[in-house]
């Protein structure tokens, strides 16, 4: 294995020159375009809005703007132009991988210690709930940033579809019903939201109608970013804001800025064949897990390990990637995050060397314990076009309809991420767990975020494949794309790899947290009797979207997670 290993590392290094990030100068592109075009989604309007943008001639990223703005409409409790996310993107003409890093900022005005009371104690409900809980939205910007700089067609034709959703309006469903239930109070305490978003008597034949939004996105729609982030709206958002409590300035809005950022781009050999994954950079964590993860499998050699093994060697996997995301990840622009050393193969080799194939790690022998956390509620959307660009993007407003405050006269609804930073580092909460410096409030910083928008490359019985995945889920979208991967890699189809059961560990708490048929009961007992902790979530959980493009023949296929009301097309 010695042998093998420095081999593949010779190889990784010679390849990738900065650690695990890859110039474009390397990037191989391809001469099979697909044969169809697709998108999967998380609401069927949204899915037939980017479906509709490809067929008048749009290209991936103009139906991936369409998709995200539809979703903000019909998932307020999702995404929104109140919110933010991040965008990774495949161009095909010159094979650019590019991360949009639209994730909020802290207003100017916020503090390291702005939740905590004066008995040393976080404020739960200052930092979840009510305009104090808001960053600054990126969505807007982002919106008009990929337009500009990578679609074909004007705001004011990919923006169309979610204005004609929010003016007259769309059905509830299911998913609507069980998320407003549960923020009903938060809802409630404001006017605006609940008068929009709820109403009284809210049934699956309630039409939720949205004018003020409607001309929010006419406004975005015509006059770019500058309509939203400056001018009459600007001054309108922070005044309301201000108003309800909250600490918004115009310069939060005028001086806020999506970045582009170099994905992290990394291998993994599982014997078969050399996969090559491109995922999400700082702030989120979701690239340098995956590395962590995949480079501790391919050190430990795990498709030759036995399935009750496999399955204890992935949650040891899942624990030291968390445990590492929780000490050392954050917004990168503000603290050195050591990407190159934890995304390096020799790392992993380290850590692999760790995991007792025997017995489970008590999490609490890997050192001080640090506490994960990461928003609950988020959308994702899968795009790609007949020209081979392609789009992963995760977008969020934190908790189920985020802060529950609707900006009056703007129909924006606030995201709560600012709940994603450490409200009290270095001091215990109320599990006992501590948060990192990392993660710390700082005026202008981003908080540290689990969404983990991904691509793979790879091939099935020579056949080259393209997947284009990610899912919402809190902290456990890492773990979820993670198994997705796996999937993948061993030659199944998309529906496999929304549908499969799924498992989480995250450091801690020192549990493997479980849907209701995730493992037999031999399977539970036999992780068991290594140690594990095993704790049903009582649900499903996420809902992954997903796109294969087979670069042979050039066949597309998706699949939408049939625990969500998603829709996936091929056409």
């Amino acid at each position: 294995m010695g042998l093998r290993h420095t081999l593949i590392f010779a190889a990784v290094t010679l390849l990738f020159a900065t650690g695990c990030q890859q110039s474009q100068s390397t990037i191989s592109t391809s001469t099979q375009f697909p044969a169809q075009a697709s998108v999967a989604s998380a609401h069927p309007l949204a899915t037939q809005a980017g479906m509709d943008i490809l067929a008048e001639g749009g290209n991936a990223f103009d139906a991936a703007i369409a998709v995200a703005s539809v979703l903000g409409v019909v998932e307020p409790y999702s995404a929104g132009v109140g919110g933010g996310g991040f965008w990774l993107l495949h161009r095909a003409t010159d094979g650019k991988d590019v991360m949009i890093d639209a994730r909020e900022k802290a207003p100017l005005a916020a503090t390291h210690d702005m939740y905590v009371n004066k008995q040393g104690k976080v404020n739960r409900d200052l930092a979840i709930n009510g305009p104090l809980s808001a960053g600054i939205p990126g969505q807007p910007a982002a919106f008009a940033h990929i337009a500009n700089a990578y679609g074909t067609l004007p705001l004011n034709r990919t923006l169309k579809h979610a204005i004609q959703h929010a003016d007259q309006g769309f059905q509830v469903d299911r998913v609507y019903l069980q998320l407003a239930a549960y923020r009903e109070e938060v809802l409630s305490r404001f006017p605006e939201s609940h008068n929009t978003l709820i109403t009284n008597n809210l049934t699956s034949d309630t039409i939720i109608t949205q004018k003020d939004l409607a001309k929010t996105l006419n406004t975005l729609a015509t006059k770019g970013k500058a309509g939203f982030y400056q001018g009459a709206l600007a001054q309108q958002l922070v005044n309301g804001v201000t108003k309800a409590g909250g600490i918004w300035q115009l310069d939060d809005l005028s001086q806020y800025n999506i970045i582009e950022r170099q994905p992290i781009t990394f291998t993994y050999n599982n014997s078969n064949s050399l996969v090559k994954i491109v995922s999400a950079p700082p702030p989120s964590s979701g690239g340098i897990a995956l590395a962590e993860m995949f480079n501790m499998l391919e050190a430990i050699d795990y498709p030759l390990l036995d399935p009750i093994t496999q399955q204890h060697v992935l949650v040891e996997v899942m624990r030291r990637a968390y445990r590492d995301r929780a000490e050392h990840l954050g917004d990168s622009d503000f603290y050195p995050v050591p990407t190159t050393q934890l995304t390096d193969p020799i790392y992993g080799q380290k850590l692999a060397k760790s995991i007792n194939l025997l017995k489970a790690t008590d999490s609490k022998s890997l050192g001080k314990p640090y506490g994960n956390h990461s928003g609950t509620h988020t959308t994702h959307l899968s795009v790609i076009d007949k020209h081979g660009n392609y789009v992963s993007a995760t977008l969020s407003i934190n908790l189920p309809f985020g802060s529950g405050f609707t900006v009056p006269g703007t129909g924006v609804l606030l995201n709560n991420e600012m709940d994603d930073f450490s409200a009290l580092p270095g001091s215990p909460n109320a599990y006992g767990l501590v948060g990192s410096q990392a993660n710390a409030i700082a005026p202008s910083k981003r908080p540290l975020s689990s969404m983990t928008p991904t691509f793979a490359e790879f091939s099935v019985d020579n056949n080259k494949q393209v997947a284009i995945i990610g899912t919402p889920g809190g902290s456990r979208i890492i773990t979820m794309v993670f198994l997705g991967l796996l999937e993948a890699i061993e030659g199944k189809p998309p529906e496999d790899w929304v549908s499969r059961d799924r498992f989480h560990h995250q450091y801690l708490p020192d549990v493997i947290q479980i849907e209701p048929t995730t493992f037999s009961k031999f399977e539970r007992k036999q992780l068991q009797r290594l140690g594990h902790n095993l704790k049903p979530v009582g649900r499903r959980y996420g809902n992954m979207q997903a796109i294969l493009w087979n670069q042979q023949n050039g066949k597309v296929s998706a699949a939408s997670d049939p625990r969500g009301v998603g829709e996936a097309q091929v056409k």
